[in-house]
């Protein structure tokens, strides 16, 4: 139904509004059991992916860390290499 929620602190450059938002989407269709709410739900739905992205966003603004942050393509390259050991080179 969902891909994974990926972590989103301590990367350079910071994470932006649109991955904030992607995560926050994936987090309600998670908990609601459904990707696309029926008319009737939608407006709760949208209001919970909203209300979800702004705070997250307020928890990573004010998250502090000594550790360098990370460079995403680093992490990519990494993730790649995961699922060619998990699921086999493509």
């Amino acid at each position: 139904m969902c891909r994974n929620i990926r972590t989103l602190h301590n990367f350079e450059p910071h994470a932006s509004s649109e991955e904030v938002h992607a995560a926050a989407l994936q987090y309600v269709r998670k908990i609601s059991g459904s990707t696309k709410p029926s008319k009737a739900n939608q407006e709760a739905f949208d209001d919970a992916v909203h209300e979800i992205a702004h705070i997250t966003q307020h928890l990573l603004d004010s998250l502090v860390t000594q550790a360098r942050p990370k460079d995403r393509d680093a992490e990519a390259a990494k993730a790649k290499a995961r699922s060619a050991v998990r699921f086999g080179a493509a």
